[in-house]
């Protein structure tokens, strides 16, 4: 059997009024995806086991079938996994955004969205005036950063405020990273810092003068240290895997799990993803026998869902009917018609929801859908978090069971 598993991140979503009392996904025209609803499989999971921060990397740990809290990493781990920065056992990895802050509220958490060449020039001037013993910055994509903190334990005990959850709001002492005393007094001291720096910053001068957004500070959130006997995708399910994604998380999830990450031009977290090219990469990968399983994450719903973009963000979900989920559904049905066939089966789920109301992730189970060779239809009308719901199918606690569901293991 072959595999495929589209995560449509952050797509899920409630109803909203300028929707007709729809949500994103109820709105959207899917009907490839209403379709394979109405043959396959629909319910509910909840990848974010309860108390656990609600980001996509415990999320998307379940989606790959492996327990969160058994499998727990922190996420700036994952993201400097991704990036190729090997760990030293006391260095801890943490997310730093660029971003803007006016007036003392959270203007963007994306520093405007800023490009990663000008997000990369500015995060290479800091490192140059800030690296240090303690500190090391290191250039990401867009507004996603890497900070190294070496011999600093105190900042895993720190209380951390995505900025994606403070948009447009004020940001007082609780938002900023901060624990017991003198704990996160260099952090906060290499944030000031930085501040002040970027006042001066030649690209941001260039940034303004364009009408543009200046970054005006970094963010540091989302830590974690260096993984440990993590058991590798082959040697859980015996599945040779590959994914596609534009995030450095899922990048790194790959490394830490030994999947196979495809270099696919084009790809880009938002709606200028070349999302054809996304499922073309993953086929290829399977039709070249190169991969049992593939993964195709895509970003584009969340950054729209974490804008509070309704109309991009129903965009990007018809996107990945019309140019991923079709793909997918061709290849199957070519599949089909061959000889000696080993089966197809696609697993399609969002890894959380980002709501437009609130703009920050939730942690409501989400609807999946199962469809493929063996998989019967359990009733459902069409793919949507009510419609999950109604078929009563509900994986919870244990969402990354729908795994099994998927493989059969």
């Amino acid at each position: 059997m072959k595999y495929a598993i589209v995560i449509l991140d952050g797509a899920a979503d409630y109803k909203i009024g300028q929707l007709n009392n729809k949500t994103i996904i109820e709105a959207a025209t899917t009907p490839i995806l209403d379709m394979m609803a109405q043959q396959g499989m629909v319910g509910l999971a909840r990848t974010v086991p309860e108390g656990m921060e609600v980001s996509s990397n415990a999320a998307c740990t379940s989606i790959l079938g492996y327990d969160p809290v058994a499998n727990f990493i922190g996420r700036g781990a994952i993201e400097a996994a991704g990036q190729g920065i090997e760990l030293a056992p006391d260095e801890i990895a943490m997310r730093i955004n660029t971003l803007t802050i006016l007036d003392g509220n959270m203007a963007s958490y994306a520093g405007g969205n800023i490009s990663t060449a000008d997000s990369t020039a500015i995060v290479t001037r800091l490192a140059e005036h800030l690296n240090d013993d303690t500190f090391t910055f290191y250039p990401g994509k867009a507004y996603r950063h890497i900070l190294v903190a070496k011999g600093y334990p105190e900042v895993m005990n720190l209380n951390y405020t995505p900025p994606h959850d403070i948009s447009d709001m004020p940001i007082g002492l609780d938002e900023l990273p901060n624990g017991q005393g003198e704990d996160a007094r260099p952090l906060l001291e290499m944030m000031a810092h930085a501040h002040e720096i970027l006042k001066d910053d030649p690209t941001n001068a260039r940034l303004v003068e364009a009408g543009e957004l200046p970054i005006t500070d970094i963010w540091p959130f989302w830590p974690g240290t260096a993984s440990q006997n993590l058991q590798s995708f082959k040697e859980a399910y015996g599945l040779r895997a590959s994914m596609t994604s534009s995030v450095d998380l899922l990048r790194g999830m790959a490394d830490l799990f030994g999947i196979n990450f495809l270099e696919i031009d084009g790809v880009t977290d938002g709606l200028d993803n070349d999302f054809g090219a996304q499922a073309d990469g993953a086929i290829d990968a399977i039709k070249n026998d190169t991969a049992d399983l593939v993964i195709i994450h895509v970003e584009a719903p969340d950054e729209m869902g974490h804008q509070g973009d309704i109309e991009k963000k129903l965009k990007a979900v018809e996107l990945i009917d019309h140019k991923i989920m079709s793909r997918l559904f061709a290849y199957a049905k070519q599949l089909e018609s061959t000889e000696d066939s080993p089966g197809f089966r696609i697993l399609a789920m969002p890894d959380h929801f980002t709501p437009i109301s609130s703009r920050t992730h939730e942690d409501d189970p989400v609807p999946f859908l199962i469809w493929g060779d063996g998989i019967k239809e359990n009733g459902a009308r069409v793919y949507s978090e009510e419609e999950a719901m109604r078929t009563g199918l509900l994986l919870d606690p244990n969402g990354y069971e729908v795994f099994k569901l998927l493989t059969g293991s």
